[in-house]
C-alpha cells in the first residue's frame, strides 16, 4: 500500500478516535452533572422538610456527594496528565507536556533494557526462521510477478537517482584509476603461470586450426601473389606449378602443426610467449614500451568516450526492457530469484547455516548499536512539539481514561453510600 494511502487511513483512524473520545467525555461529564443535580435536590429536600424528611434522602445525598467527589478527583487526575485543570498552573499538572523529554528517555531505556538485550535479540532472530520463510515466499511462482515488478521499480529508481554526468565521471575515473598501477609485471606473471600450467594449449590449438582452415582456402591468394611478384619471364605453366607446390606445402605444413601438439613450431611459439612473459616482468625496455602503449590506449578519446556511450546505451536498453512485462530480463530475474529461493528452501543445512548468520548479525547489532537504535526513539520524542505530543497521546488513550472518570463516579457513589450506611448503623 502506498504512503499517501497509509497516511489517509491514519488520519481516518485519528478522526474516529477523536469522535470516540468526545463521546466518552460527554458521558463522564454527564454523570458528574447528574450526581451534582441529585445532591442539590436532596439538599433542597432536607432544607424544606426538616424533621419530616424521608428516610431515604440522606442515603441518596451521601451517595451523590461522594460520587461528585470521586468524579472531580478522577477528572482532575486525568486532566492533569495532559493540561492544567481549568487553566490554573497547579504544580505537578500538564505532566506529559512538561515531562516529554524524560518520557522519551525513559521509554528508550525501557526498550533497551527489556527488548534490546543481545541474548533476547539473538534468540528471537533465530526463532523467526527468516531464511525458511523468505525463501518459501520467493519460491512460490504466484509471487514471481511481484518480485519482477519490485526489482524493476528498484532498478528504475536507481536509474532515476543516478545522474548521467556523475556516472560518466565515475566510469572515466575508474578507468584512469585502473590504469595507474603497472600492468606489465602482473600481466607477465599471469602469462608465465598460464604457460607453466599448460593453459595456453587450447588457445594455440584453436589458432593452429584457424590457420589451417585459412591455408585450405588460400590457393587463389598464392596464385595472385606469384602472378604479381614472380619473374615476368616465367611461363604460365611454371607459375601454376610453383603456385600449386607452395599451396600444397602450406596446407601440409599447417595440418602437421595443427595435428601435433608437440610440433617444434608450437614449442617455439610457447618459447616466444615465455620469453615475452619474462621480459614483461624483468626487461626495462619491454616494460616501458608496454606501459607506454597502455597509457596511450587509456588516454584516447575513444576509450574515455566509451564509458559515457556504454552507460547511456545500457541505461536506455535496461529501462526499455524493464518497461515490458513480458521481457526476457524481467523473466530472467524472476526465474533466478525462484531458483535461488528453491535452493535455500529445500536445503535444511543451508537454512540452519543462514539462520545462524541472521542470529549472529542480530546479536552484533544489539551489542554494538542498541544505543544508536534507541536514540532514534529518544531524539524523535525530543523533536515533537509538547502540545502536539500531549494531544496525540490523549487521542490514543483518552477514551480509556474517561472510563476512569466514570468508574470514579460510580465507585465514589457506592463508597459514600456504604460509609454513610455503616455510620448510621454504628451511631443510631
Amino acid at each position: 500500500m502506498s504512503s499517501p494511502a497509509l497516511s489517509a487511513l491514519g488520519e481516518q483512524a485519528d478522526q474516529q478516535r477523536g469522535r470516540d473520545l468526545r463521546k466518552m467525555k460527554v458521558v463522564a461529564t454527564g454523570l458528574l452533572v447528574f450526581a451534582a443535580c441529585v445532591y442539590l435536590v436532596t439538599r433542597y429536600l432536607e432544607a424544606r422538610d426538616g424533621a419530616g424528611l424521608a428516610a431515604w434522602v440522606p442515603y441518596v445525598r451521601a451517595a451523590s456527594e461522594a460520587a461528585m467527589v470521586g468524579a472531580l478527583a478522577d477528572w482532575f487526575a486525568v486532566t492533569a496528565l495532559f493540561r492544567h485543570p481549568l487553566g490554573l498552573p497547579i504544580p505537578h499538572t500538564a505532566l506529559i507536556k512538561r515531562k516529554k523529554d524524560q518520557i522519551g528517555d525513559q521509554l528508550g531505556g525501557f526498550i533497551e533494557e527489556n527488548f534490546m538485550g543481545p541474548d533476547l535479540i539473538e534468540q528471537r532472530a533465530a526463532s523467526l526462521e527468516l531464511p525458511r520463510r523468505v525463501s518459501t515466499w520467493f519460491a512460490d511462482p504466484v509471487n514471481a510477478p511481484r518480485v519482477a515488478d519490485e526489482a524493476s521499480r528498484l532498478l528504475n529508481l536507481a536509474s532515476e537517482m543516478l545522474e548521467d554526468e556523475d556516472v560518466e565521471q565515475f566510469l572515466m575515473a575508474a578507468v584512469k584509476w585502473a590504469a595507474e598501477p603497472q600492468w606489465s609485471q602482473p600481466m607477465g606473471r599471469i602469462l608465465e603461470q598460464l604457460v607453466e600450467e599448460d593453459r595456453l594449449e587450447p588457445m594455440l590449438q584453436l589458432g593452429c586450426d584457424r590457420v589451417h582452415e585459412w591455408a585450405l582456402g588460400s590457393l587463389d591468394l598464392v596464385d595472385r601473389l606469384i602472378d604479381r611478384d614472380g619473374p615476368q619471364w616465367m611461363p604460365k605453366f611454371a607459375a601454376n606449378f610453383v603456385g600449386d607446390k607452395i599451396y600444397k606445402e602450406l596446407v601440409e605444413f599447417t595440418a602437421k602443426v595443427a595435428g601435433d601438439s608437440d610440433h617444434e613450431l608450437r614449442r617455439a611459439m610457447l618459447g616466444v610467449i615465455s620469453q615475452f612473459a619474462n621480459d614483461l616482468q624483468y626487461d626495462p625496455a619491454t616494460i616501458a614500451k608496454f606501459e607506454g602503449l597502455k597509457t596511450e590506449l587509456v588516454g584516447r578519446d575513444e576509450v574515455t568516450g566509451a564509458a559515457s556511450t556504454a552507460w547511456k546505451a545500457g541505461k536506455a536498453v535496461i529501462e526499455k526492457m524493464l518497461d515490458d512485462p513480458n521481457n526476457t530480463l524481467r523473466n530472467t530475474i524472476s526465474r533466478s530469484v525462484i531458483q535461488v529461493a528453491e535452493r535455500v528452501r529445500d536445503d535444511d543445512l543451508l537454512q540452519r547455516k543462514m539462520n545462524g548468520w541472521v542470529a549472529r548479525g542480530a546479536r552484533h547489532v544489539a551489542t554494538n548499536y542498541a544505543t544508536e537504535v534507541i536514540s532514534i526513539i529518544t531524539e524523535t520524542v525530543r523533536g515533537w512539539d509538547a502540545q502536539e505530543t500531549s494531544d496525540k497521546i490523549e487521542l490514543q488513550v483518552g477514551r480509556d481514561l474517561q472510563f476512569i472518570r466514570i468508574n470514579g463516579t460510580v465507585v465514589g457513589a457506592l463508597a459514600g453510600l456504604v460509609i454513610y450506611t455503616v455510620s448510621e448503623l454504628i451511631f443510631h
